[in-house]
């Protein structure tokens, strides 16, 4: 489980960084500018780390049905070799689409407007300054996001069949607690993930509206890597112990100075 949460804790560091850093810099100077080689090697970056997040939520999904289906056999199935498997393949994976998103959407004529309408490149609002034939284009990304997508549910939604069924089956209710405990971090990490994916790219097009569109960028890009830290260490009992302590300690202040106003 630790072996995947690191590739996660990574793929969240990495293409947060390749937003974030930019967007504080437009806020704070004013420029707003951006090199179209570094667009395209921040559209491409952006692709691959997402995409990579999306396969590797889908690998530890995998992961959490041997563990509680197949304890014993656990250490077998699970081997380390697997474990770089399911690692490497998002990867690889990752950055063949990201490549290919890139020289497509990068080929096309520029001629009209140079402002994109977002904080970062990405392929819509990139989509919206061509005075290309953009059709195709919409059509592969429809197909490689439907995909990719629709394909890590299935393996999320069917891994999770499974587990909730041994775990009903369990007379122990220590045990089913455990299982649950085991399970619930992930459950988080994926319905806010996906779901925000689903809403951003698998509409049509003339659904799609930049400002709404930019709402959701924030989420997923800067939002949910920081909240999936903190929903994976809440699993840690030292963890939660500290954040009581501290909650704890908030509240005594508070009512101190209520008491002294």
């Amino acid at each position: 489980m630790y072996f995947f949460l690191s590739n996660l804790a990574f793929v969240d560091f990495s293409y947060t960084s390749v937003i974030t850093p930019k967007m504080l810099e437009n806020f704070l100077y004013k420029q707003n500018v951006i090199s179209f080689n570094a667009c395209a090697a921040q559209l491409g970056c952006f692709i691959t780390f997402m995409t990579a997040e999306c396969l590797l939520l889908a690998s530890m999904a995998y992961d959490r049905y041997v563990a509680i289906c197949n304890p014993l056999l656990y250490m077998v199935v699970m081997s380390p070799g697997i474990c770089i498997q399911l690692v490497a393949v998002p990867y690889s994976y990752s950055f063949l689409v990201a490549l290919f998103h890139t020289i497509l959407t990068f080929r096309l004529s520029y001629c009209h407007s140079n402002i994109i309408n977002h904080f970062y490149c990405d392929d819509m609002p990139l989509l919206r300054l061509t005075c290309s034939d953009t059709h195709s284009k919409q059509l592969w990304i429809f197909a490689c996001a439907g995909t990719t997508f629709i394909s890590c549910v299935l393996i999320v939604f069917v891994s999770y069949m499974f587990i909730i069924s041994t775990i009903l089956r369990m007379r122990s209710a220590d045990g089913r607690r455990k299982a649950f405990s085991t399970c619930s971090s992930h459950m988080l990490a994926v319905t806010i993930f996906y779901g925000t994916l689903i809403f951003m790219y698998l509409q049509p097009s003339s659904n799609h509206s930049l400002d709404t569109d930019k709402m959701a960028s924030v989420f997923y890009t800067v939002i949910i890597p920081m909240l999936n830290p903190l929903i994976y260490s809440l699993r840690n009992k030292d963890v939660k112990e500290a954040l009581r302590k501290v909650v704890i300690s908030r509240n005594q202040v508070f009512v101190f100075l209520k008491v002294k106003t």
